[in-house]
């Protein structure tokens, strides 16, 4: 009886050391807040996260935002001459694990809201919330059909968006050795429904599309080896949305290729009818055709290459690019950067970049922006 007694003891001060060291987010990488052994296994608590502060300056002919995706800001070109600091990217996460049982929840603070007049407040936004079993993954977090490997080093938010497939949402995952199969959510965008809540039990009425009734499917093949990282994947789609009923198909190849030293190459191709999986903003998943005024399904060519060096074991730059041009329409967008990224420790970094973003839709003239951005980084 005392040894139990004992043991709920030591439990509950493990408790509230983890609290402390939640309260006071002491300068740790992934700071572990309690580690017990339960039933024979062992359970693991931790925090992680980053805190990121950017200072941005937008000039030319697109108005200002924190970083780039493929939309069109204010829908026509703006004389802009923009100085921004945010701090709206830093993130904070949790994680659990118990044996084959991991759970993992994240949030940064783009969730809107607030005002650069008297607090500069922001909400919290929800990134990823899943739950693993073995070879299982069920939850939100980023779309199976997207390289992770494949994204530049870049202190804009994302790197160039405009090239890669970015997505988060809810999904089942399972994985077979280097094959991924996974089942998530649908959504067709150009209806005029984007899945927004209408009250607080979720998506209902008119902001429940009545026609997605199979889940979007993506396959996906991971190659690795020693000189890199391949992926393959294919997104298959029923769009059932403004007059049409079909399958739509997207391919995406990616990699991550070390050339000489710590150096790599990065890259990734996206094409076919893939909407809102690629070019963030860029198009619906179904437009209306100039010339027969139906709905089709748009379609998409994307791209992104980058190529990072060291300069030396902490000082490091990534030269990147990314574009994407729509089939029907004719929607083009481009971002390239340059940086230089050092660490002062460890956890901590500085960097400053510049960068260009254009637009040269048809039948508009050509417009672009320039940024500067400087940002620090500590990860813990």
């Amino acid at each position: 009886m005392n040894n139990k007694n004992d043991s709920n003891k030591a439990n509950y001060k493990k408790s509230i050391t983890a609290i402390a060291l939640a309260a006071s987010f002491h300068a740790q990488a992934d700071i572990e807040l309690m580690s017990n052994v339960i039933n024979g296994e062992e359970t693991k608590v931790s925090i992680g996260g980053y805190a990121k502060v950017d200072v941005r300056h937008v000039s030319g002919d697109i108005a200002y935002q924190d970083y780039w995706v493929a939309n069109f800001p204010a829908g026509k070109a703006v004389e802009t001459s923009h100085t921004g600091f945010n701090v709206k990217e830093s993130r904070l996460n949790f994680s659990i694990s118990h044996g084959v049982l991991a759970a993992f929840v994240e949030f940064d603070m783009y969730g809107g809201n607030g005002n650069e007049v008297v607090s500069n407040s922001s909400n919290p936004r929800l990134r990823h919330y899943t739950l693993k079993y073995k070879n299982w993954l069920a939850g939100q977090t980023w779309t199976t059909f997207m390289p992770l490997h494949a994204l530049p080093e870049a202190l804009d938010f994302g790197g160039p968006h405009v090239g890669e497939v970015f997505i988060r949402q809810t999904q089942v995952r399972y994985t077979y050795g280097a094959w991924q199969f996974a089942i998530e959510n649908p959504e067709t965008n150009g209806d005029g429904d984007i899945g927004t809540p209408a009250s607080a039990v979720g998506v209902t009425g008119e902001q429940a599309d009545k026609d997605e009734a199979i889940p979007d499917f993506v396959v996906r093949y991971n190659h690795q080896a020693d000189w890199g990282t391949l992926s393959f994947s294919t997104l298959f789609r029923q769009v059932d949305q403004g007059g049409i009923e079909e399958f739509s198909m997207a391919a995406n190849i990616a990699g991550k290729i070390k050339t000489t030293g710590k150096d790599d190459l990065r890259f990734q191709v996206t094409f076919g009818e893939p909407g809102r999986y690629v070019s963030a903003g860029l198009t619906p998943d179904i437009v209306i055709d100039n010339n027969s005024n139906k709905t089709v399904i748009e379609s998409t060519v994307a791209y992104t290459l980058a190529y990072r060096h060291y300069w030396q074991e902490s000082l490091r730059s990534s030269v990147f690019y990314g574009a994407a041009k729509t089939g029907e329409l004719g929607r083009k967008r481009a971002h390239g950067g340059v940086n230089l990224i050092t660490n002062i420790t460890p956890q901590l970094t500085t960097g400053v970049e510049l960068g260009n973003y254009q637009i040269s839709d048809d039948g508009m003239k050509e417009i672009d922006s320039n940024y500067l951005q400087i940002s620090a980084t500590y990860k813990f």
